[in-house]
């Protein structure tokens, strides 16, 4: 079972390169973050001509999370996190595919720091901690984009973005935090001493092209998957195409 997640940064302009994906890449389940898109005018007819069942959780023109499978359809279980009803920004879509629950996770950027903006993306990141910490004894994939680089070993030069939120000392605790709960983080376990062949963001064409990147999309297993785990990978070629999203998609290979 190969399990992926890809930022498409606006799925309606993007819908050529995430086809193109899904054609060259096979996902069997490929969470999707970014949308950018209502849900009355999400694109499920392409997605559902390609061979995939589809749930999205959307927002117009901004965040947006969808899960697609080409087995089993998903089964919806929940839409946002608990314990917060005021907050309407669409950043969690958990569902299950078959046997294997699926987290689709996009957490908020955070930026500037200090503002309203780095206070909401903590509180979400420990709304986030608790309600997983309560699915880790099941056969869980949390997938998406974490917007956090965890170590420096994660980017090109931490000098660089050394004030921008995904750095910050509070936000790296609260993904140490999440690991600390048994989360696998597939692409590290796999390649430990890995660096720039791990690398999921490049802020345009030209740090791409010199690979000045950043690592913060995962594939995250519950304990009870890890000895399943075969393989992963950065799908970074097609951060080069035309028109693509400045992230690459990010994969993991399951044992059924």
């Amino acid at each position: 079972m190969k399990v992926a997640t890809f930022n498409v940064n606006g799925i309606r302009g993007r819908m050529p390169r995430l086809l193109d994906w899904l054609r060259d890449a096979q996902p069997d389940i490929a969470c999707l973050q970014e949308i950018k898109t209502g849900d009355a005018t999400f694109p499920h007819e392409p997605l559902e001509a390609a061979g995939y069942h589809v749930i999205w959780h959307g927002q117009p023109r901004h965040h947006g999370v969808a899960i697609l499978s080409r087995t089993a359809e998903p089964a919806e279980v929940r839409r946002g996190l608990p314990n917060d009803d005021a907050d309407g920004q669409a950043r969690y879509l958990e569902a299950d595919v078959g046997p294997v629950r699926v987290a689709c996770v996009y957490l908020p950027n955070g930026n500037p720091v200090p503002s309203n903006n780095f206070d909401y993306k903590l509180k979400w990141f420990e709304r986030f901690n608790a309600h997983v910490n309560t699915l880790v004894g099941g056969e869980v994939v949390l997938c998406g984009d974490f917007n956090v680089v965890p170590t420096n070993e994660d980017i090109y030069n931490a000098g660089s973005w050394r004030f921008d939120a995904v750095l910050q000392p509070e936000t790296r605790a609260a993904y140490q935090r999440l690991l600390a709960q048994g989360w696998i983080d597939s692409a590290r376990f796999l390649n430990p001493k890995g660096r720039g062949e791990l690398y999921t963001f490049w802020v345009n064409d030209h740090a791409f092209r010199r690979n000045a990147g950043f690592r913060m999309d995962f594939l995250l297993l519950s304990p009870s998957l890890r000895s399943r785990l075969r393989a992963s990978g950065v799908d970074a070629e097609h951060r080069g195409r035309e028109k693509p999203s400045d992230h690459a998609p990010v994969w993991a290979q399951l044992r059924d």
